[in-house]
């Protein structure tokens, strides 16, 4: 049985998920945690330009095995084609073989990213990439070229696929239950090609409480024609003074769909939410075409006193 290991990078970059296979999430995390006692197998963001699957052994340092930039490419085909390039570096002692292949993807409102089997934005019909597999020696770097002819008659709007870079080497480890299964870590980088007059349209809808995640969900929505990447700088006050204060890191909204983004309320050194009325300002910041767009927000949030309790 073969399973694939795999973070959202995308880019969440902000929420990196894990989704293996079919496997039921509950039984994946205490088969990880079984796991990760002999082996250890994580995918992570080194920066906004690019992701490195690691490998290694616990209770040892995790070594870099591929590093993978950029993890986001964004082009417009207007009577030209759209094009990029990936670049794939070995980061080990010994060669790294791959197969490259596409997918149709969406951002999940709480799930992040999703692989899709079909989908009207896919632009895998309209996608030439080379080449399908990598052998890369020690040390060395190879690019995935993209190219993507857009027809005329297709309508205005974006079109976006996720390239994954998958290890064609097998990790063998046990399950929980002791049955053989194999393991292979997969990354990807995302490729949106805008066709026409398309731009991302953001607003915070709302702000409410999850006791269970002890975060607070910031609720944004995209019902613009293009996807966008933003970060969001707040800080919660209660009777003006600042109980807490942050950043959540870029977050991808795909257009005409929304996103949880979320904030985090536990940490060490700070001031108790205690019950009462409290104040959520900040603002959502992005780059469009080069220039800086900003989104200010303030909301009103109440905390009443099982939720107080919950969250200490």
């Amino acid at each position: 049985m073969v399973k694939n290991l795999l973070t959202d990078a995308l880019l969440k970059y902000s929420s990196s998920s894990i989704m293996v296979g079919n496997l039921a999430l509950t039984k994946w995390r205490e088969f990880l945690q079984n796991w990760q006692q002999k082996n250890m197998l994580m995918l992570a963001a080194t920066s906004l330009g690019g992701w490195a699957l690691f490998t290694g052994i616990s209770g040892g340092t995790a070594q870099a095995q591929v590093q993978i930039s950029p993890m986001v490419i964004q082009a417009e085909a207007n009577q030209r084609p759209a094009e990029g390039v990936i670049y794939v570096k070995n980061m080990t002692n010994e060669p790294f073989r791959a197969r490259v292949y596409v997918q149709p993807f969406t951002y999940d409102r709480d799930a992040g990213f999703q692989s899709l089997q079909s989908s009207p934005t896919d632009l895998s019909p309209y996608l030439q990439f080379s080449p399908g597999e990598l052998t890369i020696l020690p040390g060395a770097t190879r690019r995935i070229r993209l190219i993507s002819q857009l027809p005329p008659n297709l309508p205005d709007g974006e079109y976006r696929v996720v390239i994954f870079t998958e290890n064609l080497k097998e990790i063998n480890s046990t399950d929980i239950n002791g049955n053989a299964i194999s393991i292979r870590g997969k990354v990807g980088s995302t490729f949106y090609v805008r066709k026409g007059n398309v731009s991302p349209r953001l607003t915070v809808d709302s702000a409410q409480l999850n006791t269970t995640a002890k975060k607070i969900q910031l609720l944004v929505k995209n019902t613009g024609t293009a996807s966008a990447l933003p970060t969001a700088n707040w800080t919660l006050k209660r009777e003006g003074k600042i109980i807490r204060s942050g950043q959540i890191p870029p977050t991808a909204i795909v257009a005409q769909s929304d996103r949880n983004f979320l904030i985090n309320l536990v940490a060490p050194d700070q001031p108790e939410i205690t019950p009462g009325e409290y104040e959520l300002t900040g603002e959502l910041v992005w780059s469009e075409k080069s220039q800086s767009q900003t989104v200010p927000f303030n909301l009103n949030l109440a905390i009443p006193q099982t939720a107080a309790t919950a969250l200490r």
